[in-house]
């Protein structure tokens, strides 16, 4: 699931934090193809558990100083996520990395990453070139 220009929100400093997620989703598929998804799921779980933090402060920081009025949407959206990638990552401990736990990672990032980025993440994006 490679990084493809029509999921460009328009604004440098997400679409560069997008592909990065892109980047870690392509490697766990390929890590599935070679039977190591296992071994990589405690990985990307760590990754997306720091880098979504940060990605979205970085995100609600930008929409507040444009004074983005689907900040709250987003703000929601956000937190359901991370509520989702804590419960991904119990359910990995406590199933010791169990197939079902590996496929429930790759529907949840495929669903953000095609969903979310493409809807309300653009919406941003049209935002900000409205008010140019």
């Amino acid at each position: 699931m490679p990084w493809h220009p029509s999921l460009s929100v328009g604004v440098e400093l997400i679409d560069e934090q997008h592909k990065e997620w892109f980047a870690r989703a392509e490697r766990l598929f390929e890590a599935g193809k070679q039977g190591q998804a296992r071994e990589y799921i405690g990985e990307l779980l760590e990754f997306l558990d720091s880098y979504t933090k940060k990605h979205f402060a970085d995100e609600e920081k930008y929409m507040r100083e444009l004074n983005y009025p689907g900040l709250p949407e987003q703000q929601k959206a956000h937190a359901d996520f991370i509520g989702r990638l804590a419960k991904l990552r119990e359910d990995y401990e406590a199933s010791a990395g169990s197939i079902s736990v590996i496929i429930n990672a790759n529907q949840m990032v495929i669903d953000w990453l095609t969903k979310h980025i493409s809807n309300l993440d653009r919406q941003i994006g049209e935002f900000v070139r409205s008010r140019k």
